[in-house]
């Protein structure tokens, strides 16, 4: 029997969303704070996944072949995004006073990223990548000019694997998402586990 299947398709990226590890100065651990900040300055988001083709010969032939996916790039294009978040996620250290030094040899803490892709007909893709770090951030300023043009500034984020299961990112879609989840209930906080999807609607 063939099956003809419509998948929607993708119109536009919603708002992003980040949650910083309860302890910056320990390796992950899964817990995060009480807070998540939220950001609708999103104008594309790229992912790449970075994996590794591990083949098993016997018998003079490839008798098994293995492609575990080992983290995933992240490139978002933001048209602003707040600065002492960034700083956070670069791990500089920030005065009472208000001033950041930046540059020095500080240790990046781990944070979770969350996006939200819109489909048409209302569908949508929540995402959560668990465990993430930043590994770049470009700052370019031209000058203006008669005719408007957007300024914007680009995050480059990596995403790990989160559990031993070698997970990277938990994500729920509108065709098969559970009834009552909405974007507010999704992106509370984190979401690693069945369990935590289940605690995020109740």
């Amino acid at each position: 029997m063939i099956k003809t299947r419509k998948p929607p398709m993708k119109q536009t990226v919603g708002a992003q969303y980040v949650c910083f590890g309860s302890n910056e100065d320990e390796e992950f651990t899964g817990e995060y704070e009480e807070s998540v900040e939220k950001t609708e300055v999103v104008k594309t988001v790229k992912m790449t996944e970075n994996a590794e083709t591990s083949d098993t010969y016997a018998s003079g032939k490839v008798y098994d072949s293995d492609t575990p996916t080992k983290s995933i790039d992240i490139e978002v294009e933001v048209v602003a995004f707040p600065e002492d978040t960034v700083a956070r996620m670069k791990g500089d250290t920030v005065d009472a006073g208000g001033l950041i030094l930046s540059g020095g040899g500080s240790k990046r803490p781990f944070f979770a990223y969350g996006k939200v892709v819109k489909l048409r007909n209302g569908g949508y893709r929540f995402e959560w990548y668990p465990k993430c770090k930043l590994t770049e951030k470009s700052d370019d300023i031209s000058t203006s000019e008669e005719k408007a043009s957007d300024q914007t500034d680009t995050i480059k984020i990596k995403a790990y694997p989160f559990d031993e299961a070698g997970n990277i990112v938990a994500r729920v879609e509108s065709g098969s998402a559970p009834e009552g989840l909405t974007e507010d209930k999704f992106f509370a906080k984190p979401i690693l586990t069945k369990e935590g999807l289940a605690a995020a609607i109740a």
